[in-house]
């Protein structure tokens, strides 16, 4: 696979995004032009426009955009934290414009500086809820994601939980980890459990042994989130995707999809090898969000399916744009060596239950 340039992925990322409020755009337009006047949302928390207001973080990356898109959607409005002032002005000429939805804004602040934390709170505050999809590029473009990567994945999460803390109008946060958060699990231990679910997490010095920087940006930043999530009282949910596929993920997403696959061999032979489609992970970071402030807490696993044989590693192969034996080996083997058992369970039974309330009220 081919690596996509930072300034080519800045440019794709940026022309999605139009594509998508425009479209987003129309959409509420025609929904508003068969809705009743005296109609209100029955589905939501709150009619005040206030209460609908939430942050992204890295709203233009491959997740951003598919979270933004159900959010405005669903009838919030969102505010982007973006890392340029170039971004904030063309999001402002496209509103000037009329080419965008009204309902989106963006503003500026870095994630990872030092003493960042004021300028992320003023970016957070008047948001009910903040959603921290924490997508990194590595500048050198070679090896997806380098140690000094998760170096900035846990001052990100840092400042982030930091500025939800002292803004007193965010209520939740929502972040995104990783399932390699929870897959790396150290073999030589005698009461391994043959389940990984929201409760595993992976091993640091595995990860550190094998330079799975990804993995071990992931699992610091999580638990950098957990720390401070409990010491500030911040209430807090953090989901864990397996690799995220979707519409031209070579393209849109290369960074994130070389670095999540180093070791992919070994993840299939485990039987931990899984991908979600990009649609149902941003469709779970919304339904846990709304179930916040009833059912939802903690962590949950997200994935669809789990790549267990060559036909899995084929079609895996062909969405990456990658060879096969990028998976399997070079020796092809059918034979999966079921050692783990990924479950979602508890993101499935609360965002199905929240389909059944939905169509029962």
């Amino acid at each position: 696979m081919g690596i996509v340039g930072l300034e080519e992925r800045e440019n794709i990322e940026l022309q999605e995004f139009c594509r998508m409020l425009m479209a987003s755009a129309g959409l509420h337009r025609r929904k508003d032009d068969r809705q009743q006047p005296n109609n209100k949302r029955s589905d939501l928390r709150g009619d005040d426009e206030e209460d609908m207001l939430v942050c992204v973080t890295s709203g233009v990356s491959f997740l951003g955009l598919a979270l933004v898109d159900r959010l405005l959607r669903r009838g919030y409005s969102v505010r982007l934290v973006v890392d340029n002032q170039e971004d904030v002005e063309k999001l402002r000429e496209m509103r000037t414009s009329g080419s965008t939805d009204d309902r989106i804004s963006a503003v500026m602040a870095k994630l990872t500086d030092d003493d960042d934390v004021e300028s992320l709170s003023q970016a957070f505050d008047g948001c009910r809820g903040v959603f921290h999809t924490s997508a990194f590029v590595d500048p050198a473009g070679l090896s997806g994601y380098t140690k000094s990567m998760a170096e900035i994945e846990v001052k990100a999460s840092e400042n982030v939980m930091k500025a939800c803390a002292v803004t007193p109008s965010v209520r939740k946060c929502v972040l995104t980890s990783s399932l390699l958060a929870c897959v790396w699990q150290d073999s030589t231990r005698n009461d391994l459990s043959p389940v990984i679910n929201h409760d595993s997490w992976s091993t640091e010095s595995l990860c550190i042994d094998k330079k799975l920087w990804y993995a071990l940006g992931k699992l610091r930043a999580e638990k950098a989130a957990w720390k401070i999530a409990e010491e500030k009282g911040v209430q807090l949910a953090t989901i864990c995707p397996a690799l995220i596929t979707g519409p031209e993920i070579s393209t849109r997403n290369p960074t994130a999809t070389l670095a999540y696959l180093k070791g992919a061999q070994e993840m299939y032979q485990s039987g931990v090898l899984a991908t979600v489609d990009i649609t149902r992970l941003a469709e779970a970071h919304l339904g846990v969000f709304e179930a916040m402030n009833e059912a939802a807490f903690g962590r949950y696993i997200c994935f669809d399916r789990v790549v267990d044989g060559e036909e899995e590693a084929e079609k895996l192969a062909e969405a990456t744009s990658m060879p096969k034996n990028k998976f399997v080996g070079y020796g092809g083997s059918n034979i999966i060596q079921n050692r783990f058992e990924l479950s979602n369970r508890k993101l499935t039974n609360l965002l199905s239950g929240r389909v059944h309330c939905c169509y029962s009220s």
